[in-house]
């Protein structure tokens, strides 16, 4: 995958910055990898915080400044601590929910059949702020009173309310002990709906990860109490509307466009709100991703084992009952509005076998721009790059550090394409001493489970399994990512001088004539079609 321009160079940034994060944290643990879990956990953080403040806090417009103070001060040790979470742990997750954005739009992921998680994280954004410009209100004192002044007059310039809102503020008899409760309704009723959006966001991946791995989770947790203790949040004196706030004290995660509300045209403000959500929503058709067909099943060679199923990273694949008269109960069946082409389900098929050689090679799901049996020929044709000791055939995937063309170099959408089958057949029929598979970063494959399924077929711990034949000193796992060619290129020499001083493998059992000559023209046939 070649990536040009702005795109790539924020992109090569977060790649440089998360590998200095795999050094601190493990890939595993890498908070950079975890964003959307991180998010999860922050506003389950936020909710439970909230409720517990909530016991505590008078609504009236009258008590409600002083019910924050006494649990802040008086209680600083419980209540006091809770307000300083939902403070903190709102801030860090407007700062998780931009990062994942701008991430997620470096490493190009939002756009073709992936536009469904782009599309509805949209309104996540505007209800993360709402929820935060409604909280702050609560509070009661200098600050929520600006914030209430500048949202009502911005709210009164739509003309939709009956009567102006921003008039409750005008003077102290004149808000009420019933708009406040009001408010107190809305700073509810917005989380819930916020957590409805972002089930909604992940309805179309599957097994996602909605918790952060236990030590990032114990790692964020303590911070932000360490945090909160260290710097707790206090409140800015109480409101007053019989004067005007002349020095505040802003939270810029989430009030930073107030200022600007302030100086800006009412009509500027709208139609940039307007504009900006416009634009994201267009995104993911800026320009339209091309990308190869779905995955097509051919039942003559489908059993409905459901390893495609479960191997699947977006729930593109469905089980459903037989159709053609075969002694199964059930099928496979692919929504192509989901699929992505990555190939997962291919490499999961227990009848992707390349060593098959009667009739043509077809197997239970396949790629129709992709299929097993050009990937094989392609495979070969790679093969025949190779010369001397140490030969190494590497299976790259096309959005980690092993992207770009080589010799002896087969390039796949995911590594988990290719069938652990395909790396017998590559050892034991002698076309290489060894296989490299070089996959993008551990801490956060680009389709999702890419790396994670390859290990586990390699360890013989997820179907299709790697044959105990294949000798583990001959396959090498490398996960870098697009920074990291030098990594790769030092690993890569490493295998293949390792390689080189092992004894010749003796279970080989070399191509014959007639699977050359049907290896060629399969190639052939691939070149001319491309």
């Amino acid at each position: 995958m070649k990536t040009t321009g702005l795109r790539a160079t924020i992109r090569r940034g977060f790649d440089r910055a998360e590998r200095g994060l795999d050094r601190l944290f493990g890939a595993d643990w890498n908070p950079m990898g975890q964003l959307g879990p991180l998010g999860w956990l922050l506003f389950w953080v936020v909710a439970v915080s909230g409720i517990y403040l909530f016991i505590f806090f008078d609504t009236g417009v009258t008590a409600a400044y002083s019910s924050i103070e006494w649990l802040t001060n008086d209680h600083w040790w419980h209540a006091g601590l809770a307000r300083s979470l939902h403070r903190y742990a709102s801030d860090l997750m407007v700062l998780v929910m931009f990062v994942h954005l701008i991430r997620e739009w470096s490493f190009d992921r939002y756009r073709g059949r992936r536009w469904f998680s782009w599309i509805t994280g949209i309104p996540v954004i505007w209800f993360v702020y709402l929820s935060g410009i409604t909280g702050y209100w609560l509070v009661w004192d200098k600050l929520a009173q600006y914030v209430a002044t500048v949202s009502t007059e911005l709210l009164d310039t739509l003309g939709i309310f009956g009567e102006p809102i921003a008039r409750n503020f005008l003077a102290p008899e004149l808000l009420s002990s019933r708009f406040f409760t009001l408010m107190v309704f809305l700073h509810i009723a917005i989380p819930l709906l916020l957590l409805l959006l972002m089930w909604i966001h992940i309805q179309r991946i599957t097994d996602a990860r909605t918790n952060p791995p236990r030590g990032l989770t114990v790692i964020t947790l303590g911070a932000l109490v360490v945090g909160s203790y260290a710097i707790p949040a206090t409140s800015q004196g109480p409101a007053d509307l019989a004067t005007v706030p002349q020095s505040l004290g802003m939270d810029w995660f989430l009030l930073s466009l107030y200022p600007v509300i302030e100086s800006v045209p009412s009509g500027v403000i709208w139609a940039g709100v307007v504009i900006f959500t416009v634009v994201l929503v267009g995104m993911p058709w800026m320009p339209p991703r091309r990308e190869g067909g779905a995955a097509e099943v051919f039942l003559d060679h489908c059993n409905g084992c459901s390893r495609c199923v479960a191997d699947c990273p977006y729930a593109a694949i469905t089980l459903v009952p037989r159709t053609d008269g075969l002694p199964f109960s059930h099928q496979v069946e692919v929504n192509p509005a989901r699929c992505v082409a990555c190939g997962i389900c291919m490499g999961a098929c227990p009848s992707s076998s390349p060593f098959r050689r009667s009739g043509d090679l077809v197997t239970g799901i396949d790629l129709p721009d992709r299929p097993l049996a050009d990937l094989r020929a392609e495979v070969i044709e790679a093969a025949q790059q190779l010369t001397g000791k140490g030969r190494v055939l590497t299976l790259a995937c096309g959005h980690g550090a092993a992207a770009a063309p080589e010799k002896g170099r087969v390039v796949m959408p995911c590594v988990a394409m290719a069938p652990p089958s395909l790396i017998d057949f590559i050892i034991s029929r002698g076309l290489a001493d060894g296989v490299a598979v070089a996959g993008c970063a551990e801490r956060d494959c680009f389709n999702r489970y890419g790396h994670e399924w390859t290990e586990a077929r390699f360890a013989r711990e997820r179907d299709p399994f790697l044959r105990q034949r294949v000798p583990r000193e001959r396959v090498r796992t490398i996960w870098a990512g697009m920074s990291e060619r030098k990594r790769l290129a030092t690993e890569m020499s490493a295998f293949s001088e390792e390689l080189a001083q092992l004894p010749e493998f003796e279970n080989v059992r070399p191509l014959e004539e007639e699977e050359k000559a049907e290896m060629s023209a399969s190639a052939e046939i691939r070149r001319a079609s491309a």
